[in-house]
């Protein structure tokens, strides 16, 4: 990754229904805008997020969305939906005057990539994509009951988490817990989510890796809006993405997959690829679902210098 970098400008931008958008700008100001989307939803940007982009070619530029991060008011669901986020995207673009920008994003900052790529592609000079997930019903299960067939430790904590009584519908008990106003019931949920995440994010999890990631990860936001989001199916309808991709067929894009990534399976970006055979599918044969495992690393690097030649 590029060393560590300090952004210039930095605020704070009213977008509605009371909330205010944190954002930054790093690296070269007279460079090719590159925008950052974070995963979760609710996770957060981080410092080291700037670090995949040449900050001599690009002016990259952070923000974090709705409830997450810096933005306020923090860990909130009102008003926090996928089309919010697309129209926060816009909003942001508009501000900081640019016509068209990279987008980049892994996980859940894929999914709003796409998002807003199908829904505006003439914005789109390109697009490096992480950890595939298109927000179908199929994956929402998956994550909740599924990911245990390989991290079966990691799953009996997350339901025995709850009452036996509970368990039966793991997605809406956990978001009664989170969306409550009291701390000592929202905050335990909160850490036993994260938790679980956590887990099952990287091919080989470490101590060292696990209290790095707990440094980085808002626990509340990061659980309560992934709970919200799923609740609602991601708040489009299953294939949408798959269907809606046409759009963006003609727009430089390079997707990046670990080969283990439990969170979200590799047959969802091979599912992706055969719908869209112009993407450079990339396979990290050695890394689950973390941006932050050293091959994966280095294929995210190599995608956004390999974009120098499109943007």
């Amino acid at each position: 990754m590029f060393p560590p970098v300090e952004p210039y400008r930095r605020g704070v931008l009213p977008i509605g229904e009371g909330h205010k958008m944190y954002w930054e700008q790093t690296g070269n100001p007279e460079g090719f805008p590159a925008l950052f989307l974070h995963g979760g939803p609710g996770a957060g940007s981080a410092p080291r997020d700037r670090q995949f982009f040449d900050p001599k070619h690009y002016r990259i530029i952070l923000f974090d969305q709705r409830g997450a991060g810096n933005s306020i008011p923090y860990a909130s669901i009102f008003a926090n939906t996928t089309k919010h986020l697309i129209r926060d995207i816009e909003t942001l673009r508009q501000h900081l005057e640019i016509d068209r920008w990279l987008l980049f994003g892994g996980s859940w900052g894929a999914t709003l990539a796409l998002a807003y790529g199908v829904q505006y592609p003439e914005r789109c000079a390109g697009l490096v994509l992480r950890g595939i997930f298109l927000g179908s019903k199929s994956e929402i299960k998956w994550f909740l009951s599924k990911m245990g067939y390989i991290f079966p430790e990691a799953a009996r904590k997350f339901y025995e988490f709850l009452p036996k009584n509970e368990r039966k519908d793991l997605l809406e008990n956990y978001y009664e817990k989170l969306v409550s106003s009291n701390e000592q019931i929202y905050g335990p949920a909160a850490t036993a989510w994260a938790a679980y995440e956590n887990a099952c994010s990287r091919l080989v999890l470490t101590k060292k890796t696990s209290n790095a990631h707990k440094k980085m990860v808002n626990e509340l936001a990061l659980s309560r809006i992934e709970a919200h989001y799923f609740m609602a199916n991601c708040f489009f309808p299953d294939n949408y993405l798959l269907d809606s991709i046409c759009n963006l067929r003609h727009v430089p894009s390079i997707i990046v997959h670990g080969r283990y990534d439990i969170i979200c399976p590799i047959q969802i970006a091979f599912n992706l690829s055969e719908r869209w055979p112009e993407a450079k599918l990339v396979v990290i044969p050695d890394a689950g679902h973390s941006a932050m495992e050293p091959a994966t690393r280095a294929a995210l690097v190599n995608a956004t210098e390999k974009m120098k030649d499109y943007v």
